[in-house]
């Protein structure tokens, strides 16, 4: 499981009632959880949804307080994204089809990186508890027409024909304590990656809850930085 990147998880809620067989891989996934690995998860290591929320190729952990918003697209009105907050912290996270072989967030870090400068913002790459992560200042207008900035960390994880981008705003992204609780919901993140041949950067299929994932055109994977978070104002 070369995708999973090694982490204490403090206070990880208790893995529900086993309902299929186990496997090896399964097998190994639970012993990951209990040396205090974490994910995101491959569907094929864990053993059941459990308490988890089904919007199709993700199954993202439940929180108590916590506020899920599905992202649409205005045209087509499918869903691209989910937004996760709780407690002043925003994370975005989206699922990638990705080439068998490789992984893609190497190269998509230098094309945010690009993005970012050319709006105006800056970016630093720095080690994090998801391997290599990406800090940028994102340039905003605000209220009252002074410039600004708001902070937002970039995460990916390359896994098995797929790959997982999060975003982190508000408190997450300039406060350890607030970064770790929405960390911890990352790494519990599973993908459902599917069968079906994808081209690499094609978003995987999303639904609302309770609902199935409907027959439409895949979306292209832009990389694109959240609408809004805390803005802190530049003094100059």
């Amino acid at each position: 499981m070369a995708w999973l990147r090694r982490r204490r998880a403090a206070g990880t809620e208790d893995a529900s009632p086993i309902e299929e067989p186990a496997t090896p891989e399964t097998e190994q996934a639970d012993e990951a959880v209990a040396e205090g690995l974490i994910g995101p998860w491959d569907s094929t290591e864990v053993r059941s949804r459990g308490q988890r929320l089904d919007l199709g190729s993700l199954w993202v952990p439940k929180r108590a307080g916590m506020q899920v918003r599905m992202e649409l697209d205005r045209k087509t009105r499918r869903v691209v994204g989910v937004n996760l907050a709780l407690e002043g912290s925003s994370l975005q996270i989206q699922p990638f089809a990705a080439p068998r072989t490789a992984g893609l967030w190497d190269t998509l870090r230098a094309e945010l990186e690009t993005q970012v400068g050319k709006q105006g913002g800056s970016v630093d790459e720095r080690p994090g508890p998801f391997g290599a992560e990406l800090l940028a200042r994102l340039p905003v207008r605000l209220p009252d027409g002074r410039s600004g900035h708001r902070p937002a960390r970039f995460l990916g994880v390359d896994g098995p024909r797929w790959f997982l981008r999060g975003v982190l705003t508000g408190r997450a992204a300039i406060d350890a304590t607030a970064a770790g609780t929405m960390e911890e919901i990352f790494g519990d993140v599973v993908v459902v990656r599917g069968e079906d041949p994808r081209p690499p950067r094609d978003l995987l299929p999303l639904h609302l809850p309770g609902q199935r994932t409907p027959a439409a055109q895949d979306q292209p994977a832009g990389i694109e930085v959240p609408a809004r978070g805390p803005e802190i104002t530049e003094t100059r």
